[in-house]
């Protein structure tokens, strides 16, 4: 399959050429599930694992948008490269990543950020900072100099694209867009109007 036919290999292509020229975060990306309701939310969150598999991103489990995943694991992503004037909006069914990807990805982070995972209750309401950090304090006073595990409600999900479109800006608002759809068989591509 050439990279004009496999949309995992052209977003590999798309990403690198993001990291080149990107002022940051070439690998963020927006978010976008439902609650109970059909209500949508959306945030940013960074890409931290591609493959044909998917594109897996890391967060507590506990928060809204794990919340979200675990009452509907379906979700949308939108990775916009201002700089590239392109854009890649993914979809399909979310599953979580093995124990194994988790703990290997989260000893990856820094010190810091691996306490924050346990001092925050990410999502919930907060009474000042002050409550935060004194978790934080507590939390590093627990773990003293010793290793930090990754905390039982932290791990990962990986997006299994089941259509992945490819935008390019274009003249006159007459952009490029391209739509690979997943079927058994394998990818299909179809152009849309702009």
């Amino acid at each position: 399959m050439t990279r004009e036919n496999d949309p995992i290999a052209r977003f590999r292509s798309w990403l690198g050429e993001a990291e080149a020229s990107e002022p940051n975060d070439p690998n963020a990306m927006a978010l976008a599930t439902v609650d109970a309701d059909g209500r949508p939310s959306v945030r940013m969150v960074l890409l931290k694992g591609l493959s044909d598999a998917g594109f897996v991103f890391y967060t507590n489990q506990q928060s809204r948008k794990g919340g979200e995943l675990a009452g509907n694991p379906n979700a949308a992503l939108l990775f916009h490269w201002k700089s590239l004037r392109r854009q890649v909006r993914v979809e399909g069914p979310v599953e979580p990543v093995s124990d194994a990807e988790a703990d290997a990805y989260f000893a990856t982070r820094g010190r810091e950020s691996r306490l924050g995972a346990w001092a925050s209750d990410q999502s919930r309401t907060l009474a000042d900072r002050a409550t935060l950090e004194c978790r934080l304090e507590e939390t590093k006073a627990r773990f003293g100099d010793g290793e930090v595990p990754r905390p039982p409600h932290w791990s990962g999900y990986r997006v299994v694209p089941t259509a992945i479109e490819f935008w390019s800006d274009g003249s006159a608002r007459l952009h490029h867009r391209e739509l690979f759809e997943r079927h058994s068989e394998g990818w299909t591509m179809r152009l849309l109007n702009p």
